[in-house]
Formats: structure tokens, sequence, C-alpha cells
């Protein structure tokens, strides 16, 4: 985000485009960032101790990629 804003683009120009999100994330850039746009699927209620949101995707890197 803040590479984009230094390239001279403002908060409100940037969209956040995702598939699955917790509150957590989402408050954490609403504070960052009070003016960016956040479109997401769906938002999931929690996340584990991990970080992992639940019941989502747990780690969804190493589901993708076998590991």
């Amino acid at each position: 985000m803040d590479l984009l804003k230094e390239r001279g683009l403002y908060v409100q120009q940037i969209k956040v485009i995702s598939v699955i999100a917790a509150p957590p994330a989402l408050t954490k850039l609403n504070e960052k960032y009070p003016r960016l746009h956040v479109y997401t699927g769906i938002i999931d209620p929690e996340v584990n101790e991990k970080g992992f949101i639940i019941p989502g995707l747990g780690d969804a890197g190493d589901r993708s990629f076998g590991t």
C-alpha cells in the first residue's frame, strides 16, 4: 500500500479484492487506511492461534502447492 502511495496514488483510488477475509485484518486495514475500498466474497468470523481464518481455508498456500 505504501509503495502505491509513494507512486502517487491516493488511498481512495486503490481497490482491494479478496475471496475471503477475517475481521482482524479488515480492522487493521481500516485503522491504517480508513478511505480504502475493500471488496471480499465472504467474511469468516474468527482466526485461530496461528492466524488462520476459521472455518476458512487454513493454509491455502500449503494446500495449493502440496507442502
